[in-house]
């Protein structure tokens, strides 16, 4: 298709993932309340206060903290940030699937079971890292809130705690869906296995430099929660590219060379045949052979 067609199919599949989103968007203000108590519930459970308290009973007190809405206009940005993370979350199939979608009209035929595998894979990884962020939460919260002097208090503004929980779920999503993409990157015959078993110790860093950055509380546990799972896909991805690439050779012995990798050529000398002899045949301008019948001067072979 030309340029101008790709853009409008491009924005007819961002119009449908984006509709998709607002649906589910738009069906989650109604539970708002419910969402919102999911979210925080375990972190609560982990390091909530009681009655309002600084501090916990018994003989070993611990930090705790409180949830609070600043502003007027708190409550309102917060169920609109609640909302929108659960629309994307809850809406991945669909926008997963446009972006196949829009990919499957240039790829061959035995390509696009590849991307109908990418879309029933990605789901289920994107919902597990999500799952793991959720997961996480009390933990990290627990060891934060760990730090803090006996004397003072924790209030967790309510619209911070929500756009870490948003960040953390989108950004643990998106990276369990790393080793997928490498994995497409070798069906399509891009990377080889053995490149990314050659890339091991620069992924594995490169991969806790991301955790790192992306988690937004910065914490070595929640970076560590978030690095080890990726570096076991990784190297899960990679075995499955090598036996997909094992399995290439065995269909087609010039499948890993490159393209300007010659072939293997066997140049070993054949055997000659046995000579055949052949009748020779008369010269038109020998007089002592008359040839065959001449015409006009020519011969017939002429």
């Amino acid at each position: 298709m030309p340029l101008a067609e790709h853009l409008r199919e491009l924005r007819n599949r961002l119009l449908k993932a984006v509709v998709a989103i607002i649906v589910v968007t738009v069906v989650a203000l109604i539970y708002y309340k419910q969402i919102a108590e999911f979210l925080t519930g375990p972190v609560m459970d982990s390091v909530g206060c009681k009655k309002g308290e600084a501090v916990g009973g018994g003989a070993d007190p611990k930090p705790c903290a409180q949830i609070t809405a600043n502003g007027l206009l708190a409550p309102f940005t917060i169920m609109l940030k609640v909302s929108l993370m659960t629309g994307v979350v809850i809406s991945s199939p669909v926008w997963l699937y446009q972006l196949w979608a829009f990919l499957a009209p240039g790829l061959h035929n035995h390509e696009k079971k590849y991307a109908l595998g990418f879309v029933a894979a990605g789901v289920p990884l994107f919902l597990a890292g999500a799952w793991l962020a959720y997961a996480v939460l009390p933990t990290t919260a627990g060891a934060l809130v760990g730090l803090t002097p006996e004397d003072w208090t924790n209030l967790f503004p309510a619209d911070e705690f929500f756009d870490i929980v948003t960040r953390m779920v989108i950004v643990f999503g998106l990276a369990f869906e790393l080793p997928l993409l490498l994995v497409l990157l070798n069906f399509g015959g891009v990377i080889t296995g053995r490149r990314m078993l050659g890339w091991w110790r620069g992924m594995v860093v490169g991969i806790t430099v991301f955790a790192a950055i992306a988690t937004p509380t910065g914490d070595p546990l929640t970076m560590s929660l978030l690095a080890a799972p990726i570096v076991v896909l990784y190297f899960g991805a990679t075995g499955i590219c090598l036996f997909n690439d094992r399995r290439r050779r065995r269909g087609n012995p010039d499948a890993g060379l490159s393209d300007d990798e010659a072939s293997d050529l066997d140049l070993t000398p054949a055997p000659v045949g046995d000579i055949e002899q052949v009748s020779p045949t008369p010269r038109p301008d020998d007089p002592d052979d008359p040839g065959p019948t001449r015409r006009n001067g020519y011969d017939d072979i002429t």
